[in-house]
């Protein structure tokens, strides 16, 4: 008899935030909800590399915040390496804080100014209680080493360092602990494009060497495809189009996804050709209709638009008629 398989890296179903605004004077206050995300469902497998993609406002940087807890769900389940952590409260998450880091898109505020690059790596070790002094402090330089800064840089201090070299620093603290699940929030989109180029090497180096599940969220798409496994486009708050990588740049389906790779930049003169900008209310309105016998997997029709699969480990959002 077969063994199970092994849970997902992470799982999220039917993640869902709602943030209340406030409105009105002192005396006609009033409040008034906005859906960030919807239910969303998405997974992370083992040893994977999911690409979130979308642009400004499509709810992914929240997605990946409260996978890890940072922001807390208005509704739905998280999931890591399958135990459910959606409700545990501080005590009782702090020992799968190690097992999930996270690097943030600007490295400058995340690191902390008074501290040495040493002190930076090593304190996760610290919060932890992982060694002692002098064992967290060789870790932390063998990590330096690791992300190609020479142990010298030890006794700097962040502001000494070059965007690169700082994201590179955090991307050490956030594997010095050794997690199961990294989230890089949009890392190489304060970057030149030759050290975005290193920071993508040097994180598929370390996702290959530690066997890292890495959700990585961006609106850059060139950088998507080399890096990702699968990807996943979030548009005005949920998952409109879920695929592999290739599949996403060769074959979308969604009116969004198709939106995002026309607006790619062509450097050849060429290979340009017309596009069209669309709007949200455009996109909305332009959706994606399927018949129930198009589908690779049933799907009962609707009138409201769901997450269907049009091909193995392909889904899409559309309306399914009869």
């Amino acid at each position: 008899m077969s063994a199970p398989a092994a849970a997902p890296a992470l799982e999220l179903r039917g993640i869902a935030k709602t943030y209340m605004l406030r409105e009105g004077g002192t005396l006609r206050r009033r409040h008034r909800p906005l859906q960030a995300v919807r239910p969303t469902d998405l997974v992370l497998e083992r040893n994977g590399i999911l690409g979130l993609v979308g642009e400004s406002g499509s709810g992914k940087t929240t997605t990946g915040m409260m996978a890890l807890r940072l922001v807390n769900p208005s509704g739905g389940r998280i999931l890591l390496e399958g135990d459910d952590i959606t409700d545990l409260g501080v005590t009782a998450l702090k020992p799968y804080r190690r097992r999930m880091q996270v690097v943030f898109q600007d490295s400058y505020s995340a690191l902390d100014p008074m501290f040495t690059l040493q002190q930076i790596v090593a304190e996760p070790l610290v919060i932890h209680g992982i060694g002692d002094a002098r064992s967290r402090a060789a870790r932390a330089l063998e990590w330096l080493e690791r992300v190609g800064l020479h142990r010298s840089y030890g006794s700097r201090y962040p502001h000494e360092l070059s965007g690169g070299q700082r994201q590179r620093v955090a991307i050490a603290r956030a594997l010095i602990l050794e997690p199961a699940v990294l989230v890089a929030d949009e890392p190489t989109s304060a970057l030149d494009v030759s050290v975005k180029a290193q920071i993508i090497n040097l994180l598929q180096d370390l996702q290959a060497d530690m066997d890292l599940s890495i959700l990585f969220i961006s609106h850059d798409l060139s950088v998507v495809r080399s890096l990702c496994d699968r990807v996943a486009v979030m548009f005005n708050g949920r998952i409109v189009e879920e695929a592999e990588a290739e599949t996403i740049f060769t074959g979308a389906r969604h009116p969004y996804t198709r939106a995002l790779l026309d607006a790619i930049p062509v450097l050849d003169p060429r290979r340009r050709r017309t596009r069209i900008f669309r709007d949200r209310d455009a996109i909305e309105a332009e959706g994606l209709t399927l018949a129930a016998g198009a589908l690779s997997e049933p799907a009962e029709p609707s009138d409201e638009p769901a997450l269907v699969a049009v091909a193995p480990r392909h889904r899409v959002e559309a309306v399914v008629t009869p």
